[in-house]
């Protein structure tokens, strides 16, 4: 213990409090500099800070020359690291020294940063999650200015929530808002935007259906404004739609599905002129129509569709037929006549040029959604998904999202275990106090359109995934792209699925199934709990959604992605940007290399936020290389690998960005459309390096080049025809820059975010 002959007994911190003093929080301080070093150990750390102890009682006592004969004054924060720094350096300890420095200096900017900011940080956040908090999820005033803290509105989320709960409801707002407190779990963007509100929209989710009829076309326009404007994105499969040039009543022509994609997408436009939230939607066709040339090339057009993601509707008589090589029918779905014969090939091989040039369309893998439908008989075969593709719907579904960051279940273990593990057990709670979390969220919501309401409260689907995956891994030291990665992504999945659907057969006990049980083929035996006539409570109960806002809350790795790069530019404090290194590689290095000040260190950094990796440094650790491998060192075959392992194991599906360097060819995409259908992927979306207009998250040696480019360039196109004359054609796309503070775009998990705000198009 450090001496207590100190006379001072408070301190006054930086926001003019006045605290009590604890002089062994010098000695911590002290050590942890020193470890950052290794220069001295624990003894030397609290002698140090006897030291200093004993100049602030002389220099702040009423034996203070300059305080001789007055009352002794409150020692400040500032006055105690200006002489922990005199005496580190007077102790010869030189490098400990420059090293409190430079951390006093670190601090001081995330301070200035804060304060810039403007909210008040009770939860602990870094400077990024706090203003993604306070610009997306806090509630303002009239004047926009911030009118609560970040665990203010946990406790309005909390509150809201547990609402729904019959009986004790403060306990349950208790628990629930801990559980988010601590980033253990985070609910999607729309809770924060949502909860205790007038109209109050708790799910991001939705699809609508659009049927052949002109009425029903725009019954279908008008709730998506509806649905738009309450926070929400919408899928839309538009394969009932007669094709273009086929007749209609009246003796005219019809203009197709196209056309009136056009329609949809012009009133997500008006929708987003007349708010903060800006709207999305997932198109679909069917592979079977016939006006599917002419969707997969529709984002081409100057100024179409741009706020639409687009996906194939592609059954498994679809993939065979492109994987023999043999014809497919394209069919009239007004009147089921053959319309045309082409080979698969010539539909599919369109679809991965322009994947490969832009990253539209996706594939949805219609039939292994089905598999999985458990009302496939009573409502139908499902037919689209949500704007990003983890949330297969039927018409009028509806899903509410959170996920659970992994990163915080990695425990060193305890009883002289040194190596991390899982802690498993924490973990299942977590997925049970979610799951109700979720639930009660169907109820404590309020819907746009009263079709949604019936069919949330009918099925009661929920979504409960995962976030901080890559950080996991790392901190078990396993590699992203190999067996053993793949495994514990299974053993994950399947215990977080295990562990959701026991909670939702005991809330189906508490509170009774949900309505359309009995009509379900769960009422017949259950996938997952495996007995019969066991009721549950939800018809789904985990997804993997996109987490790009909640997970920069979390300051994890967002979903089951990789890292994109291990040092970056990130615009988050000014225009320059500033750069990010990896915590987990940083901490590694240092360790490597016995202090964070040996000089190889520095330069490794600095070489690192030039190219993002470490493929071409000497002399690190093994075991470094096999873990810290961002998004791009990892081969497209690996990435669908990781997206099928927690496929297996999840009742929706997933949103995954399956990632190409810029050197990847057509058949390389080929053969990762073939291989997600072949492993069971419900869907797949790629993205390859600098196929967009301008280049995403960015590495040093790109920044200042993407700094000159306009924010919302766009090029004059024309459409593609089969695989030939595309070079140069880019699609039309919103996701190039963010629309709300001009920062650059990064892609992953089927989605798009931006490291500077936080906005992200899928918004969850």
């Amino acid at each position: 213990m450090v001496k207590k002959e100190q006379e001072i007994k408070s301190i006054r911190k930086r926001d003019g409090r006045v605290v009590d003093f604890d002089a062994n929080k010098i000695s911590v301080a002290i050590r942890k500099a020193s470890e950052a070093t290794g220069e001295f150990g624990e003894k030397e750390a609290k002698r140090l800070a006897d030291i200093v102890v004993s100049i602030l009682t002389r220099a702040n006592g009423p034996t203070s020359p300059r305080l001789r004969g007055a009352r002794k004054s409150i020692p400040t924060v500032e006055q105690v690291q200006d002489i922990v720094e005199q005496v580190l350096m007077a102790a010869s300890h030189y490098k400990t020294g420059k090293a409190y420095i430079l951390y006093r200096k670190e601090r001081a900017e995330l301070r200035a940063a804060r304060q810039a900011i403007g909210v008040e940080d009770d939860l602990g956040m870094s400077v990024n999650a706090l203003k993604a908090m306070a610009r997306r999820y806090l509630t303002h005033d009239e004047f926009g200015n911030v009118t609560e803290t970040p665990r203010q509105a946990v406790e309005r989320v909390a509150r809201a929530v547990s609402s729904a709960e019959k009986r004790g409801k403060k306990g349950w707002e208790r628990k629930f808002a801990e559980m988010i407190a601590s980033f253990q779990f985070v609910p999607a963007g729309c809770y924060f935007r949502g909860a205790g509100r007038k109209r109050g929209l708790l799910a991001n989710c939705f699809v609508l259906p659009v049927e052949d009829d002109m009425a029903a076309i725009f019954d279908a326009v008008k709730w998506t404004a509806l649905i738009h404007q309450s926070g929400g994105g919408t899928g839309y499969n538009f394969s009932h739609l007669r094709p273009n040039g086929d007749v209609v009543g009246g003796g005219g022509f019809a203009s197709g599905p196209v056309s009136f994609m056009r329609a949809f997408d012009a009133a997500t436009e008006i929708v987003m002129l007349g708010g903060r939230h800006r709207g999305a939607n997932m198109g679909i066709l069917n592979a079977d129509h016939p006006d599917i040339f002419e969707f997969i090339t529709c984002k081409t057009q100057e100024g179409s569709i741009a706020n639409f993601n687009i996906s194939i509707g592609a059954s498994d008589a679809f993939m065979r037929a492109v994987d023999r090589d043999t014809d497919w029918k394209l069919m009239n779905p007004r009147s089921g006549d053959v319309v045309q014969t082409v080979g698969a090939r010539k539909i599919f091989d369109q679809a991965v040029a322009l994947a490969w040039k832009t990253g539209d369309p996706g594939l949805i893998y219609l039939d292994a959604i089905n598999r999985h439908n458990p009302l496939l008989e009573k409502l139908g075969p499902i037919e689209a998904t949500n704007v990003c593709g983890e949330q297969p719907l039927h018409p009028f579904d509806v899903c509410n999202l959170g996920s659970i960051n992994l990163a915080a279940f990695i425990t060193s273990g305890g009883n002289g275990q040194v190596h991390p593990r899982v802690d498993w057990e924490r973990l299942e709670r977590v997925v049970r106090l979610a799951v109700r979390f979720l639930d009660d969220g169907i109820d404590a919501s309020e819907y746009p359109i009263a079709q949604i309401d019936e069919m949330a409260r009918n099925i009661r689907r929920i979504g409960l995934g995962v976030m901080g995956w890559a950080d996991m891994l790392i901190k078990l030291r396993i590699r992203y792209d190999g067996q053993k990665g793949v495994r514990l992504a299974s053993q994950v999945a399947k215990f977080i699925q295990q562990a959701g659907w026991d909670e939702s057969a005991k809330l189906a006990r508490e509170k009774g199934s949900f309505p359309l049980w009995k009509a379900s083929s769960f009422a017949k035996k259950h996938p997952v709990i495996g007995k019969k006539r066991v009721p549950v409570r939800n018809v789904a109960v985990t997804t993997i959604a996109p987490t790009g806002t909640i997970s920069m809350l979390a300051d994890c790795n967002s979903g089951i992605e990789p890292i994109f790069a291990l040092a970056y530019i990130k615009n988050v404090v000014d225009k320059d940007g500033m750069a990010y290194t990896n915590s987990y590689f940083e901490h590694a290095l240092a360790e490597a290399y016995g202090g964070q000040e040996h000089p190889q260190v520095a330069e490794i950094l600095q070489e690192v936020t030039k190219t993002g990796n470490i493929e071409h440094i000497q002399g690190l650790p093994a075991w470094m290389r096999e873990v810290f491998r961002a998004a791009h060192q990892i081969s497209p075959e690996w990435h669908v690998r990781m997206q099928a392992a927690f496929q297996k194991y999840t009742d929706n599906a997933v949103s995954k960005t399956i990632n190409f360097p810029e050197s990847a060819s057509l058949e390389d995409v080929e053969r990762a459309y073939l291989f997600a259908w072949e492993t069971g992927c419900k869907g797949i979306t790629i993205y390859r390096d600098k196929s967009k207009q301008v280049q995403i998250l960015a590495t040093e040696s790109e920044h200042k080049e993407q700094r000159e480019v306009a924010i919302q360039s766009k090029l004059s196109v024309t459409p593609l025809a089969l695989r030939q004359d595309w070079e140069g054609k880019r699609t039309q796309d919103r996701d190039l820059s963010c629309p709300e503070c001009g920062g650059i775009m990064y892609f992953a998990e089927g989605c798009s975010t931006c490291q500077q705000c936080g906005y992200s198009r899928c918004e969850v």
